[in-house]
């Protein structure tokens, strides 16, 4: 066998800025942005096409949101009912109730095996609990095998969509990648290696071939796993996940809570929203399905690891809970201007784009600086919402969490702390008129210069100017100009009292209570 993936000094999303901050260095990389833009482009307008076949698509967007909203209203319930269903056909569930216990049973049950490596199917779930590096910690090596994956992986780098992890290399890029690294893990690229996708497939195909054909165990996640048959569903467009799937003699997937449907009858709804709106295809190339061990035929030992990490509490959110009805199709991503030049990387998790604006901060709380930062990484245009197959209202999910995100402040912001004054400053008319004595120094001291920035508003004024304070108020200037002490404004109840003539009319005017 040979070395392990050298992904020891593979960066990994703990610890990343905010969004803000990482967007700022993205938006710099011209490269990035010209690979992302031809990219969604490219997936927008297959998406359209794809869609526009479907006369009924609203419809069937409506049936996806309702079965999906079904399970997670009855999750415990079709939960029981898909693991009875597995056990009867001869899997073994596991319950992880976070990322630790999830990585160690697979590697508890790679090493039962006496495996020191495993082959992966693309799998988000395995991304968000970091499986490869606690099997790599274990010494078990774990190659992935999606094609894209594998460009990743042998990089060095992150995935940056959902869809398509290496939306942001280019040919050439990937084309240096193989020849550089491939050599280091397996089989070498060829030495004539060019940038053609045909020869790049190539490649990839030899070099997992022999992984492969060798490996005892293989590790997947699940898109769909339906309730009342125990069947479990990948949909893919290489092929390379069928190997996984048939080849080794142990199967362990992974896979979120939120992924179950109730009834099969689900899954002909869903296999008709997810490939239009993630590739732009009528049907995926590769659907497999699997419902425990088959005798005689694929792997004899399979085992479900049912992963929580997080689900329950958004589960628990009557509103957050919607998030959950996410399909991983990245159809979100592809319409969103934010994501298009800032990349998925700077959202600091394996679920980038306006989904995982939302699904990160309820997964993960926001006590971290990337979590609070981004329900502020998107322009609320609504885009997602209309491409979203399961109608997640992404942009009111998004200012729900903004007000969380404040909300959690408690004064410990420069906003929190700018309202709380104002609304001391607001509870008394007599500091009000004191706060506006008070900045008619400023506008006397400032003249005809225009204030471009002021503490704790420095991001607020590099888009707009801040209004000059005037050199009087307008109790003042009706002293000046009435001949009148300022108190005389109000009457005998303190209401202000202003004669008819300054507004136009004809007569006194008093402004009642309540008006």
């Amino acid at each position: 066998m040979t070395d392990l993936p050298a992904q020891d000094t593979s960066p990994t999303f703990l610890g990343m800025p905010s969004f803000q901050r990482a967007a700022k260095v993205a938006l710099g990389d011209t490269q990035q942005r010209r690979n992302l833009a031809h990219a969604t482009a490219t997936i927008r307008a297959k998406r359209a096409g794809a869609v526009a076949e479907v006369e009924g698509w609203e419809e069937l967007r409506v049936a996806g949101a309702g079965a999906k909203d079904e399970a997670l209203h009855h999750l415990p319930h079709y939960l029981e009912q898909l693991e009875a269903a597995l056990t009867a056909r001869g899997a073994t569930v596991h319950w992880a109730r976070d990322a630790a216990e999830a990585n160690q049973v697979v590697v508890d049950l790679a090493k039962a095996k006496g495996t020191d490596e495993v082959v992966k199917v693309k799998s988000m779930a395995t991304q968000e609990i970091e499986l490869n590096e606690a099997l790599e910690e274990a010494g078990i090596a774990a190659w992935e095998t999606d094609l894209a994956e594998l460009i990743v992986q042998l990089g060095e780098d992150r995935p940056s969509h959902i869809l398509v992890p290496a939306i942001h290399r280019n040919r050439a890029e990937i084309r240096d990648i193989f020849a550089r690294r491939m050599g280091a893990v397996g089989r070498p690229a060829p030495a004539d290696l060019t940038d053609e996708p045909a020869r790049l497939a190539e490649a990839a195909r030899l070099h997992l071939r022999e992984k492969f054909l060798r490996a005892r165990v293989a590790v997947t996640g699940a898109n769909f796993a339906i309730a009342d048959t125990g069947t479990l569903v990948v949909v893919e467009s290489e092929g390379n996940g069928r190997m996984c799937l048939t080849l080794p003699e142990t199967l362990i997937t992974v896979v979120g809570i939120e992924k179950v449907l109730p009834t099969f009858a689900d899954l002909a709804t869903m296999l008709q929203l997810l490939p239009r709106s993630s590739t732009g295809e009528r049907m995926n190339p590769y659907t497999s399905m699997w419902t425990g061990v088959t005798p005689g035929d694929g792997p004899q030992e399979v085992h479900v690891v049912l992963l929580d990490n997080g689900r329950s509490r958004v589960l628990a959110d009557e509103a957050g809970r919607e998030a959950l009805r996410c399909i991983r199709c990245s159809a979100c991503l592809n319409v969103c201007p934010v994501y298009e030049r800032a990349g998925g990387h700077a959202y600091g998790s394996v679920y980038p784009g306006p989904i995982g604006a939302v699904l990160n901060p309820l997964l993960r709380g926001t006590s971290s600086e990337v979590d609070q930062s981004l329900p502020y990484a998107s322009s609320l245009c609504g885009a997602c919402f209309e491409a979203c197959p399961v109608r997640i209202d992404i942009p009111s999910l998004l200012v729900r969490l903004r007000t969380q995100v404040v909300d959690e402040a408690s004064g410990r912001s420069a906003e929190a702390a700018s309202m709380k004054a104002a609304a001391w400053m607001f509870g008394d008319h007599r500091r009000l008129e004191a706060a506006q004595r008070a900045a008619t120094l400023g506008g006397r001291l400032l003249g005809d210069r225009t204030i471009r920035s002021l503490p704790g508003l420095g991001a607020w004024t590099q888009a707009r100017d801040l209004p000059t304070p005037p050199t009087e108020t307008f109790r003042q200037w009706w002293a000046r100009t009435h001949g009148d002490d300022e108190g005389d404004l109000d009457d005998a109840r303190g209401q202000p009292v202003v004669e008819e003539q300054d507004l136009g009319g004809a007569g006194p005017h008093t402004r009642q209570e309540g008006s």
